[in-house]
């Protein structure tokens, strides 16, 4: 079955969810002029494709989809094949829960640092960008826990900028994954400019963290005492690539997720009145620590549901390793295969209400009997997202000290538009006033 991609170029948001909610449970094959992939929207197939089968449905490192952001990446953990696996290897240690929660102690002193930074601006009734804000909270938090520091805030915030440049500037290539590398396309001098400045920030920091390399447990110096599966170490190239990549996975979710938080919480009262109450009294007039993090039920909820409407990695291509099935319909070896959380989350088939920000939808009694895949935003299978256990720690941390220690005002009604990107993007600001909790005008 084919679909023509009519209105993808208008609202490709909109449009990708359409043609999930049109092909009815089916694998179908969306006609998009000379590329013509499969649509795989069912959370069954989903499984298939991810886990259960991911054999015949590989993440290709040299895939149409890959090959643009492959240029920044390289080889490595967000590659695929046996270089792939090396990195995952490395890596896993890093983000075990145990791991994480262990260092949830240290984060939560720093995010409150951090956090409080805003008393300033709150105190003078002046607006703040809390994307802006956001990214510097979640870098000074990432880069003493997973960095030891190596890495400055402000250089952090630099590679952000420039990651964010990337992420748009990728598109054309995204939407046009038949044309040659080799081809200019709109996007491409942005590109180069933005991983030239990734690249003269962090291939110094690199270089330098080889030299104590073994006394460091942070994730360079962990790369760089690091082997490969025939015990070879890893050269700079790769020990670069990864830490370009753990930069990316470990702070773009929370610090995008967390933008559109607000104006939903100004949408829904009463959502909001609840997420308060409870931070309230689990929190109560402590500072904010991991021992609360348990009882922050609703705050983990609004998480979910967070990440169900928006999940940054919106997009799983694969490609067909073998001619085979799915669903009934043949696939032949080489296709590629498209899986998008933002098109199965947002689906009337499997959600009540899809477009409704409603945190009750993952209430364990609603959640129970719900397919496994129906709700993917850090994928699934061998590749699923290491930072996933950290993301609902950290941005549970941040949340519950903004709540206890700010009343917040959003200005402006507006949610902000889903921005399709390498990694999905609010496409607005979102400003806010700040009170003083304990002030007069806050209560």
């Amino acid at each position: 079955m084919r679909r023509v991609a009519r209105g993808l170029a208008r609202d490709p948001a909109r449009a990708l969810v359409e043609f999930g909610e049109q092909a009815g449970g089916e694998v179908v094959r969306l006609h998009l002029g000379s590329f013509r992939p499969y649509l795989v929207s069912e959370p069954e197939h989903v499984q298939q494709v991810l886990r259960d089968r991911a054999e015949d449905f590989a993440r290709t490192g040299d895939g149409a989809f890959w090959r643009p952001l492959g240029r920044l990446f390289g080889e490595g953990i967000l590659g695929a094949g046996a270089v792939w696996a090396d990195s995952r290897r490395i890596l896993q240690p890093l983000f075990t829960a145990k791991r994480i929660e262990a260092l949830m102690a240290g984060m939560a002193e720093t995010i409150a640092e951090a956090v409080a930074e805003l008393d300033e601006p709150a105190r003078a009734g002046r607006p703040v960008d809390m994307l802006a804000e956001q990214a510097r909270i979640v870098c000074t938090a990432i880069m003493r826990a997973l960095f030891a520091d190596r890495v400055s805030v402000a250089d952090a915030l630099r590679i952000m900028r420039a990651q964010d440049a990337i992420a748009t500037s990728v598109i054309p290539r995204l939407l046009m994954p038949f044309v040659p590398m080799w081809m200019p396309a709109p996007g491409d001098r942005t590109f180069r400019d933005a991983v030239r400045s990734i690249d003269e920030i962090l291939v110094p920091i690199v270089r330098a963290a080889r030299e104590t390399a073994a006394d460091g447990d942070d994730i360079i110096a962990t790369l760089w005492r690091g082997r490969t599966a025939d015990g070879r170490p890893l050269d700079e190239r790769r020990v670069r690539n990864d830490t370009v990549a753990m930069v990316a996975v470990t702070t773009e979710t929370t610090i995008n997720v967390l933008a559109w938080l607000w104006p939903h919480l100004k949408q829904s009262p009463e959502i909001a009145a609840r997420l308060q109450q409870e931070i309230d009294e689990v929190v109560g007039g402590d500072r904010v620590g991991p021992e609360h993090l348990p009882r922050l039920r609703y705050t983990r909820m609004v998480l979910d549901e967070l990440v169900r409407l928006y999940p940054v990695g919106w997009l799983e291509p694969r490609e067909a390793t073998r001619t085979t099935s799915l669903g009934g319909v043949r696939i032949e070896a080489g296709a590629t295969l498209l899986v998008s959380p933002l098109i199965t989350q947002r689906m009337a088939r499997h959600w009540e209400r899809p477009e409704v920000f409603d945190p009750e939808r993952f209430a364990p009694e609603r959640v129970r009997g719900r397919h496994r895949y129906a709700f993917f935003p850090f994928g699934g299978g061998p590749h699923q997202c290491l930072g996933m256990h950290l993301f609902y720690q950290e941005a549970q941390l941040i949340v519950a000290n903004l709540l206890s220690r700010y009343r917040l005002t959003v200005r402006g009604p507006a949610v902000p538009d889903v921005r399709l990107a390498a990694a999905l993007r609010p496409g607005s600001r979102v400003l806010l006033e700040l009170r003083p909790a304990g002030s007069r005008e806050a209560a």
